[in-house]
């Protein structure tokens, strides 16, 4: 509902939505985020090689569902990406601290890792804490995809490097620019969680936005039933100023194919 209305003032004002916000950018780095644990190691290769090829010069994977597959998925998404592509790892919260500490360590040495996304559950902010505080330099440690309100925000001050924020679950664009406020002055950057089309918008009034999770599951589907929909520039997404709103249109007969 708020970012509906965020939409709607926008589209009276006959203004971008990115205009109608305190707009700090003009437009957000992105990340390829997919790499699946369900996909062949060829199929690995192809997704995070060619966002590389799109010019986004990070990507990221999942990890942790079968821990002793990784290795090799890690080798061939190093492989695929080169040395000079940041590479990102998720494990959505499937280890214990301790666990999570010693593959932190691995992930830094071995494959030069630099981000480690819900290494334990977003449920355990002493956990984050302590691979935060015991991991590896280089290796930031990311948690907030789960954020409801500004409280579950604050548990996570000071047990991440990097604060994420979807502004799909967060209380629409009026919750993000809360946990924006937090993140700033708590001295953090703020990464966009999925949702790439409202994000774009959204992430340019964010002072400290760090990237924009460009997420292959909504990127998808966001070009299947909308018009309008952004496309990669030079590694970000800049939102289109000539249209109103958020500058998406439901393709309606699209649509209702997929009608239950």
């Amino acid at each position: 509902v708020d970012t509906a209305l965020w939409d709607l003032k926008a589209r009276v004002l006959e203004l971008p939505l990115v205009d109608c916000l305190p707009r700090v950018h003009d437009a957000v780095p992105l990340y390829g985020s997919g790499g699946f644990c369900s996909y062949s190691l060829d199929r690995l290769r192809e997704q995070l090689a060619g966002w590389v090829a799109q010019g986004i010069p990070r990507v990221k994977m999942k990890i942790s569902r079968e821990p002793e597959r990784d290795p090799q998925r890690l080798d061939a998404a190093r492989e695929a990406v080169g040395d000079e592509t940041a590479l990102y790892v998720d494990s959505n919260g499937a280890f214990g601290a301790k666990v999570a500490l010693g593959w932190a360590q691995r992930l830094r040495a071995d494959w030069g890792a630099s981000w480690f996304e819900e290494p334990v559950s977003s449920e355990d902010p002493d956990g984050l804490r302590l691979v935060r505080e015991h991991g590896p330099g280089g290796l930031e440690i990311a948690a907030g995809e789960y954020a409801y309100v500004p409280a579950d925000f604050r548990h996570l001050v000071g047990c991440v490097d990097c604060l994420q924020a979807d502004v799909t679950r967060c209380g629409g664009i009026t919750g993000l620019l809360r946990a924006a406020g937090l993140a700033g002055a708590n001295g953090l950057d703020l990464s966009a969680h999925c949702a790439p089309q409202l994000a774009a918008h959204a992430f340019c009034a964010v002072p400290t936005a760090r990237h924009l999770e460009y997420f292959h599951d909504h990127v998808r589907l966001e070009s299947l039933f909308f018009e309008g929909v952004l496309e990669p520039e030079d590694g970000c997404l800049r939102p289109d100023r000539s249209r109103p709103g958020h500058g998406l249109e439901l393709k309606r007969a699209d649509v209702e194919r997929y009608a239950v």
